[in-house]
């Protein structure tokens, strides 16, 4: 269990601040934050991180990273975002796509693959969630037919982020079905510039948009078959604990947390908050409790331990705080603040249009649950 950070970590930490303290980060973030369903281009911004060194920093430098520790990526993710940088790029881009790749690519992918996304000239995305199929992923239907020494992919995935801006997505497909729900199934790099993929808009009211892609035999090239064929499944479960961290959620939390505080203090600067300082003083200790468990996970996934319940912990918990936090903070605003438009409103009323997300994206905090409990039966089991 880690409860502080070592004298290297925190030196680091200086460092990846005052870089983005620069007049040139904090503009072209402020010119990558939507407001009011608008989603503004954030790849500008995120070519300049690229070539900052700070998007992919524990990747192996021989695929354009720095070599440090998965910790220092988490280091990063936390600075980049208290400076105000838009975060899913980072979470889709190299965080799950990415680290999938380092985890299961081959060679040949990772040298092809890596060093674009690193350097921000790439983005990527996945396509997991299908209509109808709710968080069951292992309900897909999307059907990858041999085709010559590749593949043609036909289906439709929904709810994914940024898909209009990305060139490369993480596909499940079945390629042999009929064998058995969990069986068969396969995961390919997607390019998303080929013929028969449509991109669109799902309308919602989030300030990030959901999308449908359409894949209407879509050519994937056999070299972009990612792991053995047919053994997708396990290989899902492992990028979906990768993506369970929380630290994402877990980042949402605080920093809704301060646009509250600086709403109230803006607004009425001479109140104590007396009726609000007990329950602010829970969501600290919550906020702090949230991110020993999410630093829990990103140790074990650092030292190549991939555990499933502690990621689902992680997840879990940090989801809902976040949820809770943003419901809690929703009429915090008074009339004026929102009528003047003033940042802390405006992050609040998008929190409150993003946080039930939270709960569903990468698992359902239902499926979280049964993670837990089936993980607490086993154990109990062993006892007797």
């Amino acid at each position: 269990m880690r409860f502080g950070f070592t004298e290297d970590q925190q030196r680091f930490r200086a460092d990846v601040r005052r870089t983005l303290r620069s007049a040139e980060v904090r503009a072209a973030a402020a010119e990558a934050t939507g407001t009011d369903g608008v989603e503004p281009d954030a790849r500008p911004l995120y070519r300049l991180l690229g070539k900052l060194g700070l998007l992919a920093v524990h990747w192996p430098v021989e695929f354009g990273g720095e070599g440090r520790p998965l910790t220092d990526a988490a280091i990063v993710a936390e600075e980049l975002v208290r400076a105000g940088v838009p975060d899913t790029f980072h979470v889709n881009t190299i965080q799950i796509v990415g680290q999938f790749l380092l985890m299961a690519g081959s060679d040949e992918q990772k040298r092809r693959y890596l060093p674009a996304l690193a350097r921000g000239e790439s983005f990527a995305s996945v396509l997991y969630t299908e209509p109808d199929a709710g968080s069951d992923l292992a309900a897909l239907r999307a059907v990858a037919e041999p085709d010559g020494d590749g593949y043609r992919i036909t289906g439709t995935k929904v709810f994914s982020l940024k898909t209009r801006f990305v060139d490369l997505a993480l596909c499940t497909a079945r390629t042999t079905p009929g064998t058995g729900k969990y069986q068969g199934i396969s995961l390919f790099l997607v390019d998303m510039g080929a013929s028969g993929v449509t991109v669109s808009v799902i309308p919602g009211i989030g300030d990030e948009h959901f999308h449908r892609v359409d894949l209407d035999s879509v050519p994937v090239s056999g070299d972009d078959l990612l792991g053995p064929r047919d053994e997708g499944w396990p290989l899902l479960n492992e990028a979906l604990a990768i993506e369970r961290t929380g630290l994402d959620y877990h980042l949402k939390a605080e920093h809704w947390l301060e646009a509250a505080l600086d709403a109230l203090i803006d607004h009425t600067p001479d109140s104590p908050h007396d009726d609000r300082v007990e329950q602010i003083g829970r969501w600290y200790g919550a906020l702090t409790a949230d991110h020993v468990l999410v630093w829990e996970a990103l140790t074990g996934l650092a030292s190549g331990r991939v555990n499933q319940v502690s990621t689902a912990v992680a997840k879990y918990h940090s989801s809902e705080l976040a949820q809770s936090i943003a419901a809690w903070a929703a009429d915090i605003p008074s009339p004026e603040q929102r009528a003047n438009r003033t940042r802390a409103a405006l992050t609040l009323d998008s929190a409150y249009r993003e946080a039930p997300g939270l709960t569903l994206s990468a698992g359902t905090s239902e499926v979280m649950l049964q993670i837990m409990a089936a993980a607490f039966d086993s154990i109990g089991q062993e006892d007797h």
